[in-house]
């Protein structure tokens, strides 16, 4: 059982994974069951420049979109360091550099030294493609084999960052979320 007191090592979860796989419906439902959850980086980073007519965008500045992504994921940190419990994160630190490493960019060393410093439990849980439940949309331009190659990078950067990587069978919501209660060790 994770309690509130327990390190951010042992009860902050990271759900990651390629586009379109289902991680923001899991997290919501995590959300149901009563569990602590963070936004996406990405989506809300896209969703905000686009407001404000912003020039951080993955298909404008790659660079700078990961930036605000960096800090996005930071804040998110914090502020789960409020929350009692097990706290699940709809991608994390290292997703950025993930990305950085997916657009062919150099991952500056600011990026490695807060996913040195800015730590998870060990286990990430990620989410496969899964063709069936794939959409695009305003936020998600990639296609499906722009998420394969999402997913494969994020596996390659968390396991290259010492995680150990839990890939979520393609089931229901209600499935999956027991999946993760489970091997997350927070019923």
């Amino acid at each position: 059982m994770v309690h509130e007191s327990t390190a951010p090592d042992q009860r902050f979860f990271v759900l990651t994974g390629g586009p379109g796989s289902g991680k923001t419906a899991l997290i919501e439902g995590l959300a149901r069951a009563g569990f602590a959850r963070s936004v996406e980086a990405g989506r809300g980073v896209i969703q905000d420049q686009v407001a404000i007519g912003g020039p951080a965008l993955p298909w404008h500045d790659r660079t700078a979109f990961a930036e605000l992504m960096l800090c996005w994921e930071m804040r998110s940190w914090h502020m789960a360091l409020a929350q009692a419990g097990a706290v699940f994160f709809d991608r994390g630190i290292p997703d950025v550099a993930g990305y950085l490493r997916l657009q062919g960019l150099p991952v500056p060393g600011h990026v490695e030294k807060a996913v040195r410093l800015f730590r998870y439990n060990r286990r990430v849980f990620i989410t496969p493609p899964w063709r069936e439940i794939f959409a695009q949309d305003r936020e998600r331009r990639q296609d499906f084999d722009e998420a394969v190659r999402t997913y494969d990078t994020m596996v390659a950067t968390y396991a290259g960052y010492s995680y150990e990587l839990v890939e979520i069978p393609r089931t229901g919501v209600e499935e999956r979320v027991r999946f993760v209660i489970g091997h997350a060790g927070v019923a």
